[in-house]
């Protein structure tokens, strides 16, 4: 590997300058860097923990996959249990939040998370993500904030897209293990405003035994105009996966470290997204339509529940999601108040859990047709205590009415539920660059409405517990942040309490009782840039995470990480070269509530080198440099292989992280 590297290097350093002599373009403008980072949050933003990362933050930065895009976010880990077409498991703030539970995602103002989704509640994929595409991501932490509702009380992320490119673009990337990539990206002028077009085809096998065969396919068109854009947006994807296996299998030999126990696992997704923002004046509207489809084929457990056919089981969802949001901004005898709503309708047509063997249907664990409303309103009064003291006061109303329609009747239901939940900030400009704040603020996610409506186990058919729609939370925080010419900090300290993690399964069709829950924690992020050309950033969280009422010993939270460090180094080494290196940490967390089996601890550097002369552009990126072996995730279960016992084996099931592989792009704009 290392020889083609050396080859390949060598051979467009000395090729490219020849090419990029023809093609630079002369320009006497100066160049413009904005890193999101370093853009000033003091006097705007009223937490410690909220921020913006992108623009130049985004350039010249080694990912894997689409869902590191996240971990811009500081304090954020994405990583993958399954195939890459799949939506990341986020961890924040001590959460494993399994596909995005507590994590609100949105993009041009239209939400990812997916409610009752046949994965799991929240469920939340960016693959449909053009990185490259990607303006900007403005986050917050925290159930503080009036306009963030459901599944944002860990935090929330809002992704903007870019509305015109400079030049059109083209580019091909080559890579380890089959990966190749292309994409062709550009914008004109186009009666008032600018139409922006981008399309990437990804294929890719996988440094897997079994092949992933990853087919995808995105494309963006998106009109802007003075005051308003029109988005449309499409994704396709199929794969084939090697889910997480028991650490067992690898240590006796039976299969290795990336093997495979079920050969027929994988799956299909689909987004069709159209949206549409507009700034009129003070006010500010949204809105959306969106189809998705996802069909999810996995095996878990193996042959535990059938030794004979083995329990693999097949997940479909397929859905419409319409709404919008209305904000609206004025002041009145000193005071700025902003009032805002939103509205969302799930038509879910089908979301169905099935047995499968050997990658077909067998059998319907349970099918149903789901209509989900949901309706919010909001309001915050801003004013100055002091000329150097601001109090933000906010009080949120939630609604959500659903419709059950089941295969089994017993699970139909009909019902409704509210929740208000009251906000408040305070924020002191103690001193030039230095702000100091203080947070309270309740917060919300919805559980799955199968849940709400459920009586009996469509398994079993024992009698089932209705759960509640809202899981309340509660939270504060206090920090503090420091802007200087060159750098940008924030320290922050938190607490978030939970009622219930309580969830549907949608491995099983039923719900997961879990007890209510406390967190608390710090969090560093900083940013510097000590000279033009090199830049500095890191973030590191500790979190303590425990079940609340229950024994003593028996209350960790499984997969609650306690540690994340992260963070990298750019240095633009001459005129054209600039050299990457990204670290990525997260520490061994519980698997069980005794604390008694805990995950290995995961680190993860990876490399870039980035050469640019006019319209040439050559990235070459290492992922893994070190070649780590250490998993991307872990559980702990029982389950069976062939030949082991009739009630299986406990034991740890590993994903394990991807092995050290290279990407070549080359990139050329017109």
């Amino acid at each position: 590997m290392w020889r083609s590297v050396a080859f390949l290097v060598g051979w467009f350093a000395s090729a490219m300058p020849v090419l990029a002599e023809d093609l630079e373009a002369s320009s006497d403008a100066p160049e413009i860097i904005i890193y999101g980072r370093s853009l000033d949050q003091v006097g705007i933003a009223t937490s410690g923990s909220e921020g913006v990362v992108g623009y130049a933050d985004f350039e010249n930065r080694p990912i894997s996959r689409v869902g590191e895009l996240a971990e811009n976010v500081p304090g954020l880990i994405a990583t993958q249990h399954s195939g890459t077409g799949k939506a990341n498991q986020y961890f924040l703030r001590g959460f494993n939040l399994d596909h995005g539970t507590d994590l609100a995602g949105f993009v041009d103002g239209a939400p990812i998370n997916m409610r009752s989704h046949g994965h799991g509640q929240g469920y939340l994929d960016l693959n449909f993500l053009i990185p490259e595409m990607v303006e900007r991501i403005d986050y917050a932490k925290g159930p503080y904030h009036a306009a963030d509702g459901d599944f944002a009380s860990a935090g929330s992320m809002r992704f903007v897209t870019k509305s015109r490119l400079s030049r059109p673009m083209a580019e091909v990337t080559a890579g380890s293990f089959g990966y190749w990539r292309g994409l062709v990206a550009g914008s004109a002028d186009l009666g008032n405003g600018s139409l922006l077009g981008a399309f990437d085809a990804t294929a890719s096998d996988g440094p897997w035994v079994l092949d992933e065969r990853t087919r995808k396919f995105n494309g963006l068109l998106k009109y802007t105009a003075s005051d308003w854009s029109l988005g449309l947006s499409g994704y396709s994807n199929r794969w084939t996966s090697t889910d997480q296996v028991p650490e067992r299998a690898i240590t006796s030999g039976l299969i290795p470290r990336n093997g495979y126990i079920d050969p027929n696992l994988g799956g299909r997704a689909g987004r069709l997204a159209l949206t549409f923002n507009g700034q009129f004046g003070d006010t500010h509207v949204s809105a959306y339509a969106i189809g998705s489809r996802l069909q999810l084929t996995s095996n878990f457990t193996y042959f535990l529940d059938d030794p004979v056919r083995g329990d693999q089981f097949r997940q479909i969802d397929r859905r419409g999601v319409f709404g919008g949001s209305l904000r609206h901004e004025f002041k009145s005898e000193g005071v700025t108040w902003r009032i805002g709503a939103d509205t969302r309708w799930d038509r879910i047509g089908k979301v169905g859990l099935y047995d499968t063997a050997v990658g077909q249907v067998t059998g319907t664990v349970r099918e149903d047709r789901v209509g989900e409303f949901g309706g919010g309103l909001y309001g915050e009064a801003q004013l100055a205590l002091t000329p150097n003291m601001r109090v933000v006061l906010g009080l949120r109303g939630d609604a959500i009415a659903y419709d059950v329609q089941s295969d089994l009747a017993l699970n139909s239901g009909k019902g409704s539920a509210a929740i208000v939940t009251p906000k408040a900030a305070l924020a002191w400009h103690a001193g030039k660059g230095v702000e100091l704040y203080a947070n309270y603020g309740e917060g919300y996610h919805s559980n799955d409405v199968r849940g709400a409506a459920i009586q009996v186990d469509p398994a079993s058919g024992a009698p089932a517990d209705k759960v509640p729609v809202f899981a309340r939370s509660r939270g504060a925080e206090v920090g503090a942040r420091i802007e200087r010419s060159r750098l940008t900090a924030s320290l922050v300290g938190y607490w978030l309490d939970l009622a219930s993690e309580l969830v549907f399964v949608g491995d099983a069709g039923t719900t997961e009782p879990n007890d209510a829950s406390r967190r608390f924690g710090s969090e560093l992020a900083l940013f510097w840039r000590p000279i033009d050309g090199l830049t500095f950033d890191g973030t590191a969280a500790w979190t303590h995470a425990r079940f609340r009422g229950v024994e003593a010993g028996q209350d960790h939270i499984p997969g609650a990480t306690p540690f994340v460090l992260g963070g990298g180094v750019s240095a633009k080494i001459t005129s054209r070269i600039t050299l990457t290196a990204r670290l990525r940490h997260f520490g061994g967390a519980p698997l069980i509530e005794d604390g008694t089996q805990r995950s290995q601890s995961t680190t993860l550097v990876n490399l870039g080198t980035y050469w640019e002369a006019g319209r040439v552009r050559v990235g070459l990126d290492l992922i893994n440099l070190f070649d780590a072996k250490d998993p991307d995730i872990s559980y702990w279960y029982v389950s069976r292989l062939p030949g082991e016992r009739a009630e299986g084996v406990e034991g740890r099931h590993i994903h394990p992280v991807e092995r050290r592989q290279m990407r070549l792009a080359v990139g050329l704009t017109f």
